[in-house]
């Protein structure tokens, strides 16, 4: 039997909200992200944490502890269930990998940040990752690099750039040598008196 991947988030109830479309118009602006799937995801995710939070109210303080550990691990920021229970998208948006490069200035934009991402120019302790998505926690926060040398190798470069400095050699090649003699030597104003000479012959055989 195949098992069917459900959905991880949920539409708005009222699809033509004004307030709440102005409102995931400016979080899709500031995070660059690709379509507002992103915010509903981000907001179901921090609802399963937040229902998390609500169940360990009763519970014992050791268990409330590891939760809040748990967490802080991941790079949010809370010190208690009540701080928990206050988390909302934002601070999931925020632990995207996309937003932690833009914000530790490895891209001058978030929409540049996806595009160094989805490019495979962004390593975590060594391994490519490829997904704008992806939740980075403090331990692996500190292990981001960027790599640029990833895409194109030294050697690409290299061709290219003697690709450019050998135009004129090419050119050369191509042209016979008495017009490249021509062209360098014959100068303008002559050029000028033989388009005028040429001009009055055929003036003179259309008259």
């Amino acid at each position: 039997m195949v098992k069917r991947n459900r959905k991880k988030y949920s539409r708005p109830r009222k699809p033509f909200d004004k307030v709440r479309i102005q409102e995931e118009n400016v979080l899709k602006e500031r995070y660059g992200l690709k379509n507002k799937k992103e915010i509903w995801k981000a907001d179901a995710s921090i609802g399963r944490i937040r229902n998390l939070a609500k169940q360990l109210i009763t519970k014992p303080d050791e268990e409330k502890k590891a939760f809040i550990d748990r967490l802080n691990k991941k790079g949010f920021k809370v010190e208690n269930i009540a701080e928990a229970l206050a988390l909302d998208k934002e601070d999931y948006l925020k632990r995207r990998l996309q937003t932690v490069v833009f914000l530790k200035k490895l891209a001058n934009t978030p929409k540049q940040a996806r595009q160094l991402i989805t490019h495979r120019h962004i390593t975590i302790a060594g391994k490519i990752v490829n997904i704008p998505s992806y939740q980075v926690n403090l331990e692996k926060e500190t292990q981001l690099k960027l790599n640029l040398a990833l895409k194109l190798p030294p050697t690409k470069k290299l061709e290219i750039k003697d690709k450019e400095e050998n135009v004129d050699e090419q050119i050369e090649k191509e042209m016979p040598v008495e017009k490249i003699e021509e062209v360098k030597e014959a100068p303008i104003e002559e050029k000028i008196e033989e388009v005028k000479e040429t001009e009055i012959k055929e003036e003179k055989e259309n008259a």
